[in-house]
């Protein structure tokens, strides 16, 4: 086998095999090239080229969210490494682990006026779990300190960060080692699966008459069903999802802002819960966050293995566990309570329902109308990938097939990197993926197309409404200059060109038979990644769903 000559990088590649590290994102540069000889050329690992970084480290996020283990981003030196920070950051507050090794000038070389060099080290301290800052010559104290990094991106599910010096030659190459790397084995943390002290906590549980449950993001069938439906059939509680809970039951309230937007103040007192439990990741619902700011709960309880983000600035205890096992041990040691807590919010809710079925049946095309159309037509069984903005949120308002599991990036909510997401899942995964996007987030990611791993059965679904479309319906629009410039950022392109570029099959749709016609070609084959690219009224849009709140009483 051929190794870099150099012996630090070595050690890198040698521990990152030991401990289990397979999928190496490399983005090309010089300063990096002892590793790129290594990693690419050894079999233990299967390496990516991505030229973009800021795309390369999403697309490993992508991977490392669907295979729940660590990916590794591999960079030169200088600016190339910040590229890296939207990702590390969404991969920080999303817990995806996420390995990021730069390659670096030696210490001597920094701030001296050499090209292509910046202050490396601990360049991500706010959004890292751990920095390793290697020195240049390959050590015992490397090896402990690139080990500590792998091990903790796994236990604490986050980005960390391995800066390794390296002086030139880069590109000398040996047949054999030159090093023994020290590998070292730390004991993965087994979580309690009994609640301390539950006696209070069932007392609590037991008297009160309004609970309230809110799910964000949250991984498919890590609920077992038993506690589903303990936790749907007691009448004195009110559970609330989302399009990224992948949690399901005919009994849970599915669109949060399709029941409490038209509340007024006596609905939201007679709403406002005693206990909330809250699991999953970050909410997307700026609705429920407003409710729940202001009618605060007496007792508010997160369920996480790691954080507890007092998000309604009423938190009063964090349950250090995996939330099927805080339910089923508190579920098996509590009883129903007399209340009519859930039954008066589902019969609004299914009335809800009916009003929004009413009023999607007669509106004109638009937003609202096509992903009505496009997610009722999702492959079953498929992975649905969402990108920021009003994309994530038209789907809240939308029921989604129980066998689509849907992701999207909502640890900083950024629309920087959703392509390159998506792609990365795609790939990690190994499913029928269909990425949903709006044009402005789609064009600001459009490099993570320039990727030769595209899957041929990646779909694009682009919903073009020519301009930031979510700033419509935000307070403060008004049709001025300043407006369409500078917030909504309104344009006239499309995406036919770049689809061309890097052969996309490419389909467009501007009115409901179009669409439907185009749905149906979309799905009709595999033998090319596609972009179905959907054009809909910039100027009727946000009148469209603004009215459907209105509609809803």
């Amino acid at each position: 086998m051929i190794y870099p000559k150099i012996a630090l990088a070595q050690s890198i590649i040698e521990i990152c095999s030991a401990k289990g590290i397979t999928n190496i994102i490399i983005s090309p540069g010089s300063r990096n090239a002892p590793l790129t000889i290594g990693f690419a050329q050894n079999p233990n690992f299967k390496c990516y080229s991505i030229a973009d970084e800021r795309c390369a480290a999403f697309f490993a996020l992508g991977i490392a969210q669907q295979t729940k283990l660590p990916t590794a981003i591999v960079c030169t030196s200088g600016s190339a490494l910040l590229n890296y920070y939207p990702a590390v950051a969404e991969a920080f507050y999303s817990q995806i682990p996420l390995i990021v090794i730069s390659a670096d000038r030696p210490q001597s070389k920094i701030d001296i006026g050499d090209g292509q060099t910046i202050r490396q080290e601990n360049v991500f301290r706010n959004h890292a779990v751990f920095n390793a800052n290697l020195v240049e010559e390959a050590s015992v104290e490397n090896d402990l300190k690139i080990n500590k990094a792998i091990e903790t991106a796994i236990l604490q599910k986050g980005p960390v960060h391995i800066n390794a010096p390296f002086e030139e030659p880069l590109y000398e190459t040996v047949e054999t080692l030159s090093v023994t790397s020290k590998i070292t084995h730390s004991e993965e943390i087994i979580g309690t699966k009994i609640i301390e002290n539950i006696a209070d906590f069932v007392s609590v549980w037991n008297s009160a008459k309004k609970k309230l449950i809110v799910v964000g993001v949250n991984e498919a069938n890590s609920i077992d069903q038993e506690v589903i439906e303990n936790l749907a059939n007691d009448p004195s509680i009110v559970v609330l999802t989302e399009t990224t809970s992948n949690l399901h039951h005919p009994n849970f309230i599915n669109s949060i802002d399709t029941l409490i937007t038209p509340f007024e103040e006596i609905d939201f007192k007679a709403f406002q819960p005693e206990i909330l439990i809250t699991f999953g990741g970050m909410i997307v619902s700026k609705r429920i966050k407003a409710f729940l700011r202001k009618y605060k709960p007496k007792e508010h309880w997160h369920i996480d293995t790691l954080r507890a983000y007092d998000t309604f600035g009423a938190l009063t205890q964090h349950f250090v566990m995996q939330p099927n096992d805080f339910f089923t041990d508190l579920l098996t040691k509590t009883t129903f309570a007399a209340s009519s807590y859930f039954s008066i919010i589902n019969e609004i809710y299914d009335l809800r329902k009916i009003r929004r079925q009413e009023y999607l049946d007669k509106i004109s095309f638009s937003d609202f109308k096509v992903f009505e159309k496009v997610i009722e037509t999702l492959p079953v069984n498929s992975q649905l990938q969402i990108s920021n903005s009003s994309a994530i949120r038209y789907a809240q308002l939308i029921d989604i097939d129980e066998s689509i599991e849907v992701f999207c990036n909502r640890g900083t909510s950024g629309i920087d990197g959703s392509t390159s997401t998506a792609i990365g899942a795609s790939v990690g995964s190994g499913k029928q993926t269909v990425f949903i996007t709006g044009d402005i987030s789609f064009l600001y990611d459009s490099n993570a197309l320039w990727n030769a791993y595209v899957p041929k059965n990646f779909k694009i679904i682009l919903i073009n409404n020519g301009g930031g479309g979510i700033f419509r319906i935000l307070p403060g629009h008004e049709e001025k200059p300043v407006f369409n410039t500078y917030f909504e950022t309104s344009h006239h392109l499309t995406a036919e060109h770049l689809a061309k570029m890097y052969k996309m099959n490419y389909l467009s749709a501007s009115d409901e038979d179009s669409l439907a016609k185009s749905i149906e070609d979309l799905y009709a084959t595999n033998d090319e990644p596609a972009i179905l690219e959907i054009f809909t009224p910039t100027f009727e849009n946000d009148v469209v769903l603004k009215q459907y709140f209105k509609e809803l009483i």
